[in-house]
């Protein structure tokens, strides 16, 4: 039927591997640079006992009480423990794994084996760390969630020589950048929608109170306050853009247009709040997902070539 067919055009349209090898190497990058800002910190933050900030027993004991089943690092502490390896060792076994896994996919080395313990093991961090652990972490774990289903390694890696795109692996590419796409698509409208409908958006007091709370207190506030009248007007662009990108990020005219705005606000928030890594993961979720498809027309002849041979 001709709804089927639509449908079915809509979730395995024809790609090339070029967005995935850059979700690949983006996503490695951020994971280096992630590892590197806690290198001082790691044990600190994860130890279970002793002079940390908080420990991670009470966070995988609030964790637990929400599910048992969620990875966490006293799984790997404890599988450390059955050999006699003491908890610092593991947690610096894991630091240096994380790190390893993230050069991995950055250059394109054992990249789904990367990308899985990328995955696990920066889930595990995150869950640990759920009372210190913000955006970035959540939206990092989404990332790393596609990548690993999607077929790799990709565009510009070391393993690419190692294995041959099919007829198949073209409709998978599709298929999951377009997932990836529609799932943005739905974090940007609803979380625009939550803004809208509170007034701290509409009178800029929201973002302003981004701006002044520790430690995303960057900016001086004597420059904050001579420029408080566009506090308004910048608290609306964000949900517009952001509402806005459900609409305006699909068609091919409005494209460009809506990725240059997210793009720029992910920047802007970067640099005013020292969120340098959130607005690292974004950017590389949106490039992947919605950037320049400059290879379509040669995917789509690939794919009819590979097609046809198939049928001889």
């Amino acid at each position: 039927m001709l709804w089927r067919e639509r449908l079915q055009g809509f979730f395995f349209p024809v790609e090339t591997d070029a967005w995935v090898g850059f979700l690949r190497s983006g996503l490695g990058l951020q994971i280096i640079l992630y590892v590197l800002s806690l290198k001082d910190d790691w044990i600190y933050l994860f130890a279970e006992t002793g002079d940390v900030l908080i420990g991670r027993r009470f966070s995988e004991a609030l964790l637990s009480i929400q599910s048992p089943l969620v990875p966490r690092l006293g799984w790997l502490v404890a599988l450390g423990g059955g050999v006699g390896l003491p908890e610092w060792l593991v947690l610096s076994i894991t630091w240096w794994t994380l790190l390893g896994a993230g050069g991995g996919l950055f250059i394109g080395l054992f990249s789904r084996s990367s990308a899985i313990i990328a995955w696990f093991i920066h889930l595990c961090a995150a869950q640990s760390g759920g009372l210190v652990s913000y955006g970035v972490d959540s939206f990092m774990t989404i990332g790393l969630f596609y990548l690993m289903l999607s077929p790799l390694p990709g565009r510009y890696s070391l393993d690419q020589k190692l294995r041959q795109v099919g007829a198949k692996d073209l409709q998978m590419l599709g298929f999951w950048r377009r997932v990836l796409q529609v799932h943005l698509c739905l974090i940007y409208f609803f979380g625009g929608i939550t803004k809208a409908l509170g007034s701290g958006w509409w009178n800029g007091s929201n973002p302003w109170r981004a701006l002044i709370r520790p430690p995303f207190n960057l900016i001086a506030p004597e420059i904050l306050v001579r420029w408080k009248s566009l506090f308004p007007f910048l608290g609306i662009s964000v949900w517009v853009i952001e509402v806005g990108y459900i609409v305006f990020i699909w068609n091919r005219r409005t494209r460009p247009i809506w990725l240059v705005c997210v793009i720029g606000m992910h920047i802007a928030i970067g640099f005013a709040m020292g969120m340098y890594l959130f607005a690292l993961v974004m950017i590389v979720l949106n490039l992947a997902a919605f950037g320049p498809d400059w290879e379509f027309a040669k995917a789509r002849e690939t794919f009819r070539f590979l097609g046809l041979r198939a049928r001889s």
